[in-house]
C-alpha cells in the first residue's frame, strides 16, 4: 500500500485538497488498489479557504514521515491565513525530508511556494499561480525557481500547478507517478474524465 501524505495548512482550498482524497480514494476501491490518502496539519482542527473547518486525521507530530510514499499539498489564500502555516518551519520541513527521499510531491497552485520556502527548487523548474494581476510568480522566482509559464511543471519528483484548474490533472499525475500510466488512465475513465 502507498501512503499519500496530504499536508494541509490552515487557509488552504478546500477542492484543491479534495481532488487527492477522491482520485486516490477510487484508485483505492476501484483501481488497483494500492494507495492510502492521510490527512495531517498543524493543527487539529484548520479553517479552510472559505470558512469551513476540516479535522485532519493526525497533526504532524503524530506521524513517521518514513511511512509515507508520497507528498501532495493544496495551495490557499493569503487572506485565510495560509501562509502562516505554509511557512511554518514544521511544515517546511515536511517538504525537505520528502525532496531529500526523492519521493513524489505534488502541489497545486500557490503550494509550490511553500515548495519554493523549503529551499527544494532553488534551480529548478516549477510554477505557481501566474495570473497577470497576481505577484505570486515573482516570489517563486525570488525563492530561485526557474518560473515556467505553464499550466503543470514536473521537474524530477515535483509537480507544481498554476491554479485550481489543475487540480485533478496534478492528482491524476501523483496517481499514475504511484501506480502506473495504465491504472491512472482507467481511474480516470472509471471517473468520466474520458
Amino acid at each position: 500500500m502507498k501512503k499519500i501524505l496530504l499536508l494541509l495548512a490552515d487557509g488552504f482550498e478546500a477542492v484543491e485538497a479534495s481532488v487527492f482524497t477522491d482520485v486516490l480514494g477510487w484508485n483505492k476501491w476501484e483501481g488497483d488498489g494500492s494507495t492510502e490518502v492521510v490527512t495531517v496539519g498543524l493543527h487539529k482542527q484548520l479553517t479552510c479557504t472559505w470558512n469551513f473547518t476540516v479535522v485532519p486525521e493526525k497533526t504532524i507530530d503524530e506521524i513517521q514521515l518514513e511511512d509515507f510514499d508520497a507528498l501532495a499539498i493544496p495551495g490557499g489564500f493569503e487572506e485565510a491565513g495560509f501562509y502562516k502555516d505554509a511557512y511554518h518551519e514544521s511544515f517546511l520541513n515536511v517538504i525537505r525530508h520528502f525532496d531529500k527521499q526523492q519521493k513524489p510531491i505534488a502541489s497545486i497552485c500557490v503550494a509550490s511556494l511553500a515548495l519554493g520556502k523549503s529551499g527544494i527548487l532553488k534551480g529548478r523548474k516549477g510554477t505557481t499561480y501566474h495570473h497577470p494581476t497576481s505577484i505570486r510568480t515573482q516570489q517563486l522566482e525570488n525563492f530561485g525557481a526557474d518560473v515556467q509559464n505553464k499550466r503543470i511543471v514536473q521537474d524530477q519528483h515535483i509537480i507544481t500547478s498554476s491554479n485550481p484548474s489543475t487540480a485533478f490533472d496534478v492528482a491524476f499525475l501523483l496517481l499514475e507517478k504511484l501506480t502506473s500510466k495504465e491504472n491512472a488512465a482507467h481511474v480516470k475513465d472509471l471517473m468520466g474524465f474520458t
